[in-house]
């Protein structure tokens, strides 16, 4: 890397990517095994060494060997060599990541953030599907509902459809069996694994443009050897990047160097039966994106896997070979070589052909912008190391990390979830206090009037005389009753 650009490799000449213009996005191109990863591998680290943070996804998972330093056998020594160069082996400062919080630090985003577009693309959404997939986040918004996690989008399922009737009055018709299958869909990505994408804390953008103690810019390496294998995901989460990137960040025009510099492997994920919304959304983040100072590099097969709107805004490319042996492949080669200043020295379309392994054509704009003459490149061997690393140097990457410690635990607070089941609570509970039935009341005491003095006396008078003439007649009737037992006893004596 000199103080200018980063280094590609060299032809007649060096081949540098200018700084400047590097925002201007690119394409890195070519069949697989020509060599894409290690060019890759050379930008990236290029970019850290000039202070740029890099982004980029990890497909095969062998360009985590950017952590490590590099030990460089004869045969890239002497590529070296025969290019003027001298290889000081060095890693790049690293932080890894990997949506399921594997083989990185988590990264997660919320599902407003996310928005319906492209959860619908994620869903595989028909129109009509992505339609009412809007209503559940209007109405949500309008119920004052936090989208934050898959649960939380699944609750907001269920209300609209619980809600139907209302709600097609309002936004149009909102079937209850339409809104089934978005959820049955849900539960087929959730099955992927894609519930570990949705939730907090979200990513900081500001966490993966970090620069270290030297002033190197950090390497955000996603691990996508799992991703990959939900390709809906895995694009849609790169598009989302892209977007927040774009919105969130300030314009900065045509700066000295890239704020950020964005790998995009395996691109033609993002493009495959893409619906037109979204991709007039990528091309308008694209266009868009460079004046916030970020730029786009896109890694992919072929230069046909990307739409003629979005690459005719790649201003730096580097291809590697391509083989053309079907129809198809033979206008892929055609449209690749069509997209260069052509040199006047060789055929372009011929060369791409028979470029060998760690060999490439590459064009980058000049000072003034515009693309240069296309050139037979060697690509420059890395300083750090081609391959993959083990689960220990991982760790100890992830050890000191920056971020260490930020992602790694979930926070689920309050939301759209825990706000409609508290709603259900109470409604549960006012209908079991309608439906009781009404306790008993006890009949009214009628107050006693109090006796007057006269009457007290009078009652106690009377009790007296009661239990007087009751104690007299008691007597009596017992003398009467004992006197008669006393006297036919003496009678049957004198008998």
């Amino acid at each position: 890397m000199s103080n200018d650009g980063v280094l590609i490799g060299t032809a007649d000449g060096p081949q540098l990517l200018r700084l400047d213009r590097a925002n201007r996005h690119g394409l890195v191109a070519g069949a697989t095994g020509t060599g894409k990863t290690v060019t890759l591998q050379v930008l990236a680290q290029g970019f850290s060494d000039a202070g740029v943070p890099v982004f980029a996804a990890d497909v095969k998972g062998d360009l985590a060997g950017v952590s490590q330093a590099g030990q460089p056998n004869e045969k890239m020594q002497a590529r070296a060599r025969d290019m003027g160069l001298t290889i000081q082996p060095a890693g790049a400062p690293t932080v890894f990541w990997d949506l399921f919080g594997e083989a990185g630090h988590p990264i997660r985003a919320t599902v407003s953030e996310v928005g319906p577009l492209l959860l619908a693309r994620m869903l595989e959404l028909n129109e009509v599907q992505e339609g009412v997939l809007n209503v559940v986040f209007r109405a949500a918004d309008e119920e004052g509902l936090l989208l934050l996690d898959f649960k939380d989008l699944q609750a907001a399922l269920t209300f609209t459809s619980d809600n139907a009737k209302a709600l097609g009055a309002r936004y149009g018709n909102v079937s209850a069996a339409t809104v089934a299958t978005i959820q049955r869909k849900l539960l087929v990505l959730e099955g992927q694994g894609a519930d570990a994408f949705f939730g907090e804390p979200a990513l900081a953008l500001s966490d993966i443009m970090r620069t270290d103690g030297s002033g190197r810019g950090y390497v955000s390496v996603l691990a996508a050897e799992k991703l990959i294998s939900s390709p809906r995901l895995y694009a849609t989460f790169l598009l989302w990047l892209m977007s927040e990137l774009f919105e969130e960040l300030p314009e900065v025009g045509d700066p000295e160097k890239p704020r950020l510099v964005f790998f995009f492997d395996e691109a033609h994920l993002l493009f495959r039966d893409a619906p037109k919304a979204l991709l007039e959304k990528v091309e308008q983040v694209v266009r868009l994106i460079r004046s916030k100072g970020v730029g786009v590099y896109f890694v992919t097969q072929n230069p046909a896997d990307v739409p003629e709107t979005v690459l005719g805004q790649l201003g730096n490319r580097v291809q590697h070979a391509l083989r053309a042996y079907t129809p198809m492949e033979q206008r892929g080669l055609r449209a690749a070589a069509g997209s260069f200043r052509a040199n006047p020295a060789f055929d372009t379309a011929d060369a791409i052909q028979h470029l060998g392994v760690g060999e490439a054509l590459v064009s980058v704009l000049d000072e003034r912008g515009a693309p240069t003459v296309v050139q037979k490149t060697l690509i420059r061997p890395p300083a750090s190391r081609l391959g993959p690393v083990s689960d220990a140097e991982r760790a100890q990457v992830m050890a000191q990390s920056p971020v260490r410690g930020l992602y790694d635990e979930v926070r689920d607070r309050e939301s759209a979830y825990e706000m409609l089941q508290a709603r259900a609570t109470e409604k549960a509970e006012a209908a079991e206090e309608e439906e009781a039935p009404e306790p008993r009341r006890p009949a009214a005491r009628v107050p006693k009037e109090k006796p007057s003095e006269a009457a007290r006396m009078a009652s106690a008078f009377g009790t007296s005389m009661v239990r007087t003439i009751g104690t007299q007649v008691g007597r009596e009737l017992m003398r009467g009753l004992l006197g008669g037992l006393t006297g036919g006893t003496r009678r049957r004596r004198r008998y």
